[in-house]
């Protein structure tokens, strides 16, 4: 099968940990582990999240103060490499030596007018105690917002519209590689009004599960999993009547309400995927992977 897998920022930083590269090192070879299996029996495309990566970066730009910060579009474009070199190289250590790889640098347009400009909800960067995070939206000019007992950095996160580096992916797939892309949702671009195909980045970031899922239905992915730290999806989280779903339709999830900031975005992505291919999506534990494949792990969305 041709596999699309969107691995969730767990993947590479468990939440709380400190932002250093053996740590993140440590995390992707966890995962590595995970993924060997499945890309030794099918097709494999990679994506993940970037959101701790690209405000660390950002705190490490505005920390020089002698040049103006990098927008969001480039720090993007450089996790994209760091993590993707990080994948390659693990996953690699596990696969026999003439596997190949690449990472692509994958631009994703998105729409100007997109109301997600007007609400930045797009969690990006450590978390930090509320009093801290109040000083430096202060001293910053950012938007911040609660994330459990924490507060984070909020950017805009409009919908994604189209890859532009989707020939070369699939040009790269005709030869049986394992293709990482489209991390951290992409980098934001978009044409500049008033200017005829004049591309320009831009200031947010693209929910990473949503742009992976048009990346599954362009490449014609026969499954679509998201990779993320629990084994399904949940109705009544948290609570003492909590339950997992193990398979479900797109209507069927459509009469539950899921967190929008973590598990929201994903049930969408499963949803539209479905409905577009009429194949099968997935949400579960990384950990759970070759029973995800499967289809005897995780929460399984499909049409019948």
């Amino acid at each position: 099968m041709r596999i699309v897998v969107a691995l969730g920022g767990n993947a590479l930083l468990k939440r709380g940990q400190p932002l250093t590269a053996a740590n993140q090192r440590a995390n992707v070879q966890v995962a590595a582990k995970a993924l060997a299996p499945v890309a030794r029996e099918h097709q494999l495309v990679l994506s993940h999240g970037n959101g701790p990566q690209v405000g660390l970066l950002a705190l490490e730009g505005a920390a020089y103060e002698e040049v103006e910060a990098y927008p969001l579009d480039v720090l993007g474009a450089e996790t994209e490499g760091a993590i993707g070199y990080m994948i390659e190289q693990e996953l690699g250590n596990l696969l026999p030596f003439e596997a190949p790889f690449a990472t692509i640098l994958t631009m994703v347009e998105v729409d100007p007018d997109d109301p997600a400009f007007e609400n930045p909800a797009k969690f990006v960067g450590p978390v930090y105690e509320k009093a801290q995070a109040e000083a430096l939206a202060a001293d910053k000019g950012w938007v911040i917002k609660q994330d459990g007992d924490m507060w984070r950095r909020v950017v805009p996160s409009p919908l994604p519209k189209r890859i532009f580096e989707l020939r070369p992916i699939q040009w790269l797939l005709e030869k049986n590689t394992i293709v990482i892309c489209a991390g951290g949702g992409g980098i934001p671009v978009m044409y500049e009004k008033g200017k005829e195909r004049r591309l320009a980045g831009v200031e947010a970031v693209i929910d990473k599960d949503r742009a992976s899922e048009l990346l599954a239905s362009e490449l014609e992915a026969d499954l679509y999993i998201m990779a993320t730290d629990v084994d399904g999806v949940y109705v009544n989280w948290g609570t003492p009547q909590q339950k997992k779903i193990d398979r479900a339709t797109p209507d069927e999830l459509d009469a539950y309400d899921f967190a929008a900031g973590s598990m929201g975005p994903k049930v969408e992505a499963a949803c539209a995927f479905v409905r577009q291919t009429g194949k099968l999506a997935a949400i579960g534990a990384l950990a759970d992977i070759e029973q995800i494949v499967a289809g005897k792990a995780g929460t399984i969305v499909g049409n019948g």
